[in-house]
């Protein structure tokens, strides 16, 4: 039977087991790949496709920054222990890097050469899936640039350099001093990590987003009984109120306290003599969005004991 070589391509990837074992398992399955990785797993062939379908929520965000990029990726694993593993956290600190030589997207990334091992990064993924013995997944890649200015970054509950459970990269556009644009992207931040910001601007901010809070806002006003003449002021009031809480420019800098970010970054940039524009930025909580299972380990012992 002629075996395409993208199928052994694909049978490896989910399994982890070598290509003539890939080769063989589809061969013996007549190229059903479904079939194949039940045949090497049967044959204890198959170090990944075990824990496929276990649930990976805990893991590292990691950031990197080179020049005037910056790039962030979240590693997902079953476990904390896991994250406290060096080789899972020496392959975050590896994959970030690469991340950061190269203009990718998490599936081109994935194709990307592993240094020294002669495995691409989603190989070394299975393998390391192998060594440790847990689900693991490379969930997502985001990078940010400027021509002029700096990229800052910060890390929350640090576990490594640069490897912790929220990561953030903020992108400052300026000609101004550099230290002094880096110790502000840190603060700014540093502010990010604690105030989660929806947008940049109001400019930026989705027009989906605030609809929705129109139309809830209007929809309470009703509710309440407020004359129809009233409803769009009591609208507009809410939705400045929902600037201050949600758009970064407009939210009160935690660092101080007392004062608007766009205030702060308007007196740095009348300090250093240049004009001043936070770009963009990235925030990743580690796991979010991740449906988490919740363990009975008591019926999980049990079962195993069974």
């Amino acid at each position: 039977m002629d075996i395409q070589a993208s199928d052994v391509k694909t049978l490896r990837d989910r399994t982890g087991a070598g290509m003539m074992d890939c080769k063989k398992a589809l061969v013996e399955c007549s190229g059903n790949v479904e079939e194949a990785i039940d045949w090497l797993r049967k044959k204890g062939l198959a170090a990944a496709a075990k824990k496929a379908g276990r649930v990976a929520a805990e893991g590292l965000v990691g950031v990197c920054v080179s020049g005037n990029k910056g790039s962030i990726v979240e590693v997902n694993a079953e476990t904390d222990f896991v994250a406290r593993n060096e080789l899972f956290q020496k392959y975050v600190d590896s994959v970030v890097e690469i991340a950061c030589r190269h203009d990718a997207d998490i599936e081109s990334l994935k194709a990307v050469s592993y240094p020294e091992t002669g495995r691409s990064v989603a190989e070394e993924l299975i393998n390391l899936i192998a060594i440790v013995g847990e689900n693991m997944g490379l969930r997502r890649l985001a990078q940010l640039s400027v021509p002029n200015g700096v990229i800052a970054s910060y890390v929350h509950n640090k576990v490594a350099a640069n490897l912790g459970k929220i990561g953030i990269l903020v992108a400052i556009e300026s000609f101004g001093d550099k230290e002094k644009l880096l110790d502000l992207g840190r603060k700014i931040a540093m502010h990010i990590a604690a105030a989660s910001p929806v947008s940049t601007s109001i400019d930026d901010l989705d027009p989906a987003i605030l609809e929705r809070e129109k139309a809830v806002v209007s929809e309470q006003a009703k509710n309440m009984g407020k004359p129809a003449e009233f409803i769009g002021k009591i609208v507009d009031g809410r939705i400045r109120k929902f600037y201050e809480e949600s758009v970064l420019m407009e939210q009160i800098f935690v660092i101080d306290g007392s004062s608007r970010v766009k205030d702060v970054v308007a007196n740095l940039a009348k300090e250093i003599g240049s004009p001043i524009v936070i770009k963009s930025f990235v925030k990743y909580v580690l796991g979010e969005g991740i449906e988490k299972q919740s363990v009975d380990f008591a019926a999980e012992v049990a079962a195993q004991l069974n």
